[in-house]
């Protein structure tokens, strides 16, 4: 650390301290970082000393113990501490009061500074902390961060998979990326847009689909951190097709999931010509093909044959289930003021939530229909042929992440509301996408860190099964957790059957006539409950905990405990940081990069279904990786090294301008209402609405594309699919709605330049 030339020897000033903020956190402690005999001028550089050396170790700083001469004012010696000292006092945890983290550990890191004849000396110092570091991405979330001057700061989740530094080169690039867009019409745009991405980002992944004018109809993008979330949290997928957001009227269809917080996660998003089963077939299989061919286990539409029909088509093992969300809404566009009867909505609800049998269902539904006289009505008669797709009597079994809660469904299905409206471009969407994405993974960026810094406060202090969900579940699953352990205190319960290891019980909650049955098997730990809650949504339910205090369990059995809700669920995810360059320039090092690692997921992914293909894939790995430490140990330091250009160079290919797409002129560009929504008509308004969906089922003028004026014709060939330089070939597809399906792909010659493909 530099001194200060006018300042005593040995001394460290205030400006000095504030140097080290450039360092990086998470280093490891070294004789620099021994803060030993450091002398600064006052107790506020003291402060700014160890903060500054708590933020290159990562963690952070509260004040501790001062000592004052003997009757004086003045400070003789002042400690400052590690954060995670001590330990909570407990407190009065009333319902209504916020519960803080318990972020104590007991940690022993701390300084104490000695004041001598005004100068502040480190006299005692502990570097040793019984706790995990803040890794460098997560320095801006430390509490003493905030003394750090703001030029230090940075913004999570702008470059790369992770959330690492934002600089300055990143903030123009985001901030500017409407300026760059050029003027040859909108879904040049669109396509320029897409192919900077996929320059940037080595697992970004779209494709587009052209009528026989070579005319864009539909198109699906998603970004390489979406591939790595849905690793995580694919299980569940809810794709909604009820929204227009866009100057064309596109239909908008955003695939979305639930990470381990309970908050949205984008997996993706569409925009479409139309909803026919062709459509959704081709999307369906783009999204499966840039997700690793690996389906959902549920994924949660609105109600729409043709989505159903592609559904069984591409995913013929995903549970297919209707929001719930949706359903409701449609309810008062079929029957008017009779949805607001409280009676009404009693039956209704009791047929969409409350029926835990079919036979209950069956009764249930029948005296709705009789009660209210619409055994004739279309929409409900329609409703009653899938009925298995959205009662409880028929779904409770089925892994829904909690999506199918009114709370929840509410949420995903407005999750694209207020992103746009009918003037807004399609470059300006997936602009405005991208910002509501980098919102949310933000949130969650947040909520980890949270979870990492402390465990919620519990409710029973003595409870090991509560201590164990506090360590393991984040906040938020923690507390639904929580709320079902304290609901089996308000249980009764009667045991049936004890035989050896196999006990059977009835497990009533009090003021509720529901009776779940409870099986427990005391040798394996196992245990199901009637009611399937662990099924539905991953947790433990009050009756089944219930049973295990009877039993005197306090750990949750490891079979119980789902990844996806715990604090560790993304552990072992693939991640990379977009390093400075050193010898190359950025771009070319960037597009270099993206490139190979394109080239080895390519590699991988068709090695992963086959263990003699993975072993050999491990083993090459292994060799490339010792020869390229042995290379890069015989080059001599600072040599350059000049990888990539040919790489680099593929993209500076002009590539035709395409036009504009036309207007769609007589739809509405507000939320587009599911076949389940839709109000009865009289037959003069059936003709009108005819008239109008037989215009939609056009293709709109969207961009031409001419592949044949050009020699190098690759403007779809990095968008269409994720590995570009993989050898592909052209093909068609005839549609439904005379709409041909035209993927463009492209290979590469022996000499690196690309071939020539006619339509």
């Amino acid at each position: 650390m530099a001194s200060n030339i006018n300042s005593k020897p040995g001394v460290h000033t205030l400006s000095d301290v504030e140097e080290t903020g450039d360092m990086e956190l998470g280093t490891q402690v070294g004789e620099d970082d021994n803060l030993m005999g450091k002398v600064v001028n006052s107790e506020d550089e003291a402060y700014a000393l160890y903060n500054a050396y708590a933020l290159r170790v990562g963690f952070s700083i509260r004040k501790g113990k001062v000592r004052y001469f003997t009757g004086s004012k003045k400070i003789r010696s002042r400690e400052y501490f590690c954060s995670k000292e001590g330990f909570k006092l407990d407190e009065d945890l009333e319902e209504k009061k916020v519960r803080r983290l318990d972020t104590r550990t007991g940690c022993k890191a701390f300084v104490r500074f000695s004041n001598e004849d005004g100068l502040w000396k480190v006299v005692a110092f502990n570097p040793q902390h019984n706790h995990e570091l803040a890794m460098p991405s997560e320095k801006h979330l430390l509490k003493s961060a905030r003394r750090m001057p703001i030029s230090k700061a940075h913004v999570p989740g702008v470059e790369g998979f992770g959330d690492i530094g934002f600089v300055n080169r990143d903030c123009y690039t985001y901030m500017n990326r409407q300026k760059t867009l050029m003027s040859a019409g909108d879904s040049q745009n669109l396509l320029n847009l897409f192919k900077s991405k996929q320059a940037e980002d080595s697992l970004f992944f779209y494709t587009v689909q052209v009528d026989q004018e070579n005319r864009i109809t539909n198109f699906f993008w998603r970004d390489g951190r979406s591939r790595l979330d849905y690793d995580c949290f694919g299980d569940v997928l809810a794709f909604d097709t009820t929204c227009r957001t866009n100057k064309y009227n596109l239909i908008c269809a955003p695939f979305v999931g639930v990470n381990h917080h309970w908050q949205n996660v984008m997996f993706g998003c569409a925009f479409m010509l139309d909803e026919t089963t062709t459509s959704f077939e081709w999307l369906f299989k783009s999204f499966l093909e840039s997700m690793g061919n690996r389906p959902p286990k549920t994924i949660l539409t609105d109600h729409n044959q043709a989505i159903s029909n592609a559904i069984e088509i591409v995913f013929p093992n995903t549970r297919h289930c209707l929001c719930r969300w949706h359903i409701l809404k449609s309810v008062a566009s079929q029957v008017g003021d009779l949805s607001e009867n409280s009676e009404f909505k009693y039956l209704f609800n009791k047929c969409l939530t409350g029926c835990e049998e079919a036979a209950d269902f069956q009764q249930s539904w029948d005296n709705l229909i009789q009660k209210y006289n619409i055994g004739n009505h279309k929409w409900f008669n329609t409703l009653y042929e899938v009925r298995a797709k959205w009662s409880t009597a028929f779904t409770k079994d089925v892994f829904t992440g909690g999506i199918s809660s009114s709370q929840r469904s509410e949420s995903t299905g407005n999750v694209l509301v207020g992103l746009a409206n009918d003037i807004t471009s399609l470059s300006k969407f997936v602009i405005a996408y991208e910002k509501l994405v980098a919102s949310m993974r933000s949130s969650e960026f947040n909520e980890d860190f949270r979870c990492k810094q402390g465990a919620q406060s519990k409710v029973l202090k003595k409870s090991g099964i509560l201590g164990q969900a506090s360590n393991v579940y984040t906040n938020k699953i923690y507390k639904l957790f929580e709320e079902e352990l304290l609901g089996s205190i308000g249980t009764t319960w009667t045991e049936l059957v004890s035989r050896d290891t196999l006990h059977t019980f009835e497990v009533r909650e009090e003021g509720s006539q529901r009776v779940c049955t409870v099986k427990f098997n005391s040798h394996s730990a196992e245990i199901f409950c009637s009611c399937k809650k662990f099924e539905s949504l991953g947790i433990l339910c009050c009756h089944a905990l219930r049973v295990f205090g009877i039993k005197n369990l306090t750990r949750i059995p490891n079979q119980y405990v789902l990844k996806r809700w715990t604090k560790e669920a993304k552990g072992g995810m693939m991640g990379y940081e977009q390093s400075a360059p050193h010898s190359m320039n950025r771009k070319d090092e960037l597009v270099w990069r993206n490139s190979m690692i394109r080239f080895v997921c390519n590699s991988i992914y068709k090695a992963q279904g086959m263990d003699t293909a993975r072993k050999l894939c491990i083993k090459k790995l292994l060799e490339f990786d010792r020869e390229i430490d042995e290379e890069v140990a015989r080059l001599k330091l600072g040599e350059e090294r000049n990888l990539g250009t040919d790489i680099a160079n593929e993209g500076n290919d002009a590539c035709t301008p395409v036009l504009c797409p036309s207007h769609m002129e007589d739809l509405s560009s507000t939320r587009h209402k599911g076949h389940c929504e839709k109000r009865k008509t009289n037959p003069s308004k059936e003709a009108i609405s005819a008239g109008k969906s037989k215009q939609s089922s056009h293709p709109i003028l969207l961009p031409s594309i001419d592949i044949n004026s050009r020699s190098q014709s690759n403007s779809l060939c990095d968008q269409h699919h994720m590995y570009p330089n993989a050898p592909l070939s052209t093909h068609t597809q005839e549609s439904s709605t005379n709409v041909l399906s035209v993927s463009y792909d492209f290979s590469q010659s022996d000499n690196g330049t690309h071939r020539k493909y006619k339509l």
